[in-house]
């Protein structure tokens, strides 16, 4: 069977430049800004993902998985930082929300799709992922408890929200610090599975000239600082464009904010799945969310009571705290086994589509 060239989107990187003259040159063009903007993150998420393929390489599926959420939720969490000194609190919660959301449902049912026409069945860790699943829940619980006592804690619940919240942000600040003891150090062999071998030497003759690690770092660093300076861009035009294009607040957050913010994600996860290696694309799409849940989240509330005009509380909205019940239920439901195919992607992405539709009609 005859190999084909991998297509490169390299062609797109003159729209980087091209969006941050347009930002501060010609202010009124806010749409064309806002579409030169997103352009310019794809050819950057593609960098992303070729240092975190060599990454992966030589520190394993599971760190691999790591690094590249941490340094895809790099760019979301300055952009949250600079909304939060503004006192954007609103808009903060809806793009962790539609971060999470994007995560379980867009970019893992994105990969298992991809990886699903290229394989009949794709096979992972089953208790790696299982474990990750647990900690989606966890997450699920943490921002459906502040939900539930806002409503149910009578006049006075306000009063306790922000200490509640605080509490809880450091419950899962400690919880996320012990996952990473868990699965990179003590029980690192739960997130490796049977594919993770076959991958890596099929990923090791293709590259003729692999990285080192030092280049994998600075590229993925690299990356990531101009995906973040894209991405001030896109958000500074985002509201102008979405205005145009007669969508809501809302919808704006929790899908189009997330789904720019996750483009490196993305992009790896289901070129990781597509290669077969279901275990480098679970970690990144699973891990990710659980990241952003536990972490991101928690460090956003502590960080309000020093650099915001008013603290941040894990208080959202029911439609948001609904929408990430069903999709960490429905991911916890097709990781559980660990096999995959291209109709559990297909389901994933269609609640995602549906949740995509409430937002859309949801009144801002």
């Amino acid at each position: 069977m005859g190999k084909f060239p991998k297509p490169s989107l390299d062609w797109l990187i003159p729209f980087v430049p091209t969006a941050i003259v347009l930002r501060y040159a010609a202010p009124d063009m806010q749409v064309l800004t806002f579409t030169v903007a997103c352009l310019g993150i794809i050819p950057l998420a593609g960098w992303m993902g070729r240092a975190t393929e060599h990454l992966a390489e030589k520190t394993g599926e599971g760190i691999g998985g790591l690094l590249n959420a941490t340094f895809g939720n790099a760019a979301e969490l300055i952009l949250a930082l600079a909304a939060l000194q503004k006192g954007l609190t609103g808009v903060v919660k809806a793009s962790l929300t539609g971060s999470i959301l994007g995560n379980v449902l867009l970019v893992l049912g994105g990969a298992m799709v991809a990886g699903g026409v290229r394989h009949k069945v794709q096979r992972f860790n089953p208790a790696g992922a299982r474990s990750q699943a647990s900690m989606l829940t966890l997450a699920a619980i943490a921002l459906v408890v502040p939900a539930a006592y806002h409503h149910l804690g009578g006049r006075d619940a306000f009063l306790h929200e922000t200490g509640l919240s605080l509490e809880i942000a450091l419950i899962l600040l400690v919880t996320y610090g012990l996952s990473l003891l868990f699965s990179l150090r003590t029980h690192r062999h739960l997130f490796t599975g049977p594919a993770a071998q076959a991958g890596s030497l099929e990923e090791s003759a293709r590259h003729a000239n692999p990285w080192s690690l030092r280049k994998s770092v600075l590229v993925l660093a690299a990356a990531t600082a101009l995906v973040a300076w894209v991405s001030e861009v896109l958000v500074s035009t985002v509201e102008h464009a979405a205005g145009a294009f007669g969508m809501t607040e809302v919808f704006v957050g929790v899908i189009v904010v997330a789904i720019i913010g996750n483009a490196a994600e993305h992009s790896t996860a289901v070129l990781a799945a597509f290669r077969n290696r279901m275990d480098l694309g679970l970690g990144i799409a699973l891990g990710s969310s659980i990241q952003v849940a536990l972490f991101v989240a928690p460090v956003l509330v502590i960080t309000s009571f020093f650099l915001g005009p008013r603290p941040m509380d894990l208080v959202f909205t029911l439609p948001e705290v609904l929408a990430l019940v069903v999709a960490i239920a429905i991911a916890g439901q097709v990781t559980g086994d660990g096999e995959s195919n291209w109709l559990e992607g297909v389901q994933l992405l269609s609640v995602y589509a549906i949740l995509g539709l409430v937002f859309y009609f949801l009144p801002g």
